[in-house]
């Protein structure tokens, strides 16, 4: 459980190489091979990946990915409530993209697999170019069936299921500045906490004591965004993002980056910087004042106060750019890195011991995101 919130700092990578095709056009053929590693909070997560995409004549695109990443954890949560552990993850996805005109239909399957949790999730997407191909209308549907189990527990099993509706608007404003709107609402049902998380909660003799989380079993969500890029006069572009994210569990969280991205020959170099703020969730607390205090129980520090922020940084070289019977033929290879600072502003460090509960320090910590892909154009 705790891998699939560290591996969205990993997959941003695959999103970028592994795009769909968007009103008008077929994505590029290619080939991407990545290697992913992160490190924060005692916790290790790496693997590679890779993603193939070819056209079946001119109205037809093609695509398959696999994704490997182990995790050895020893973080904050498991070194106070269990003990260390080591998994590893398997995710493979295929994809197919039809053009007719200035319309594309794309639909997507993958499915994920690790010891205690099973995922399948199909994707549905159109998009429309208008206006003589100034603005493209994109609409898209997403439905997920999960499998979750606990690790020695044979008898224990349940199950999660997903909706996603996604509506975006681009439009090129000038021939430097383009400018996009998203929104994306999503209803999850079914376990959506972790079965080895646990609360705690004042025992009545000056300590503390553990007890199961317990979650709803339904959570509703919306997502808005606004991205902007600007090209600039010597071969050089800004871009600017922001995220506004709300639920029904009481989190509210406002995500704010800027980016700047510098050709110099075969070389490009690529800064931004992400920030991100959330509030906790209306039955999170560090410490209930007893047991079963109340319907919901949570301390899942991702549902915590808390913010992180950091840079990125990215450089990538062409390795070769030529034509070769009237086809493009070009190869890369890009290398980027990621450091985050997480604060939280009401989860404590239960490492530190001999002091009152409650009182504690609050948790942070920083993480290590490292990228390094080859790709091919052909």
């Amino acid at each position: 459980m705790e891998r699939r919130r560290a591996s969205l700092l990993l997959i941003s990578a695959l999103a970028l190489t592994g795009q769909a095709a968007v009103g008008g056009t077929l994505p590029e053929e290619r080939m991407d091979a990545l290697y992913h590693f992160y490190s924060g909070d005692n916790v290790e997560i790496d693997g590679p990946s890779l993603l193939v995409r070819k056209n079946v004549g001119q109205s037809v695109s093609v695509s398959g990915s696999y994704y490997v990443d182990s995790i050895t954890s020893a973080s904050v949560d498991v070194v106070t409530t269990a003990s260390k552990y080591s998994e590893e993850r398997t995710q493979w996805g295929a994809g197919i993209d039809y053009l007719h005109g200035d319309t594309t239909m794309s639909v997507g399957f993958s499915n994920s697999e690790e010891n205690d949790y099973s995922a399948d999730t199909i994707n549905f997407g159109i998009s429309q170019e208008v206006f003589g191909g100034l603005t493209t209308i994109s609409m898209g549907y997403g439905s997920g069936s999960d499998e979750v189990r606990r690790r020695g527990d044979d008898a224990f099993q349940d199950t999660v299921d997903k909706k996603a509706y996604r509506l975006g608007v681009s439009q090129v404003l000038t021939r430097n500045w383009v400018v996009g709107l998203a929104f994306e609402t999503i209803a999850d049902e079914g376990f959506l906490n972790n079965p080895y998380r646990s609360v705690r909660y004042l025992d009545g003799a000056g300590g503390f004591a553990f007890q199961a989380e317990r979650y709803p079993r339904t959570r509703a969500s919306n997502a808005a965004a606004v991205r902007s890029r600007y090209h600039l006069p010597w071969r050089a572009a800004v871009a600017a993002e922001y995220r506004f994210f709300t639920d029904d569990w009481g989190i509210d969280a406002h995500t704010l980056e800027l980016g700047y991205t510098q050709p110099r020959g075969r070389l490009t170099f690529d800064l931004r910087y992400r920030y991100y703020t959330q509030g906790s969730a209306d039955f999170y607390s560090d410490l209930f004042p007893y047991q079963d205090a109340q319907n919901f129980l949570a301390r899942d520090k991702e549902l915590a106060t808390f913010q992180s922020h950091g840079p990125h940084v990215g450089v990538t070289y062409t390795l070769f750019d030529r034509t070769s019977d009237t086809r493009a033929l070009r190869g890369s290879a890009s290398l980027f890195y990621d450091y985050i600072f997480f604060n939280y502003d009401d989860f404590r460090d239960l490492r530190v011991t001999g002091v009152q509960p409650g009182t504690e320090p609050f948790f942070s910590f920083n993480a290590s995101v490292v990228q390094a892909f080859f790709s091919l154009w052909f």
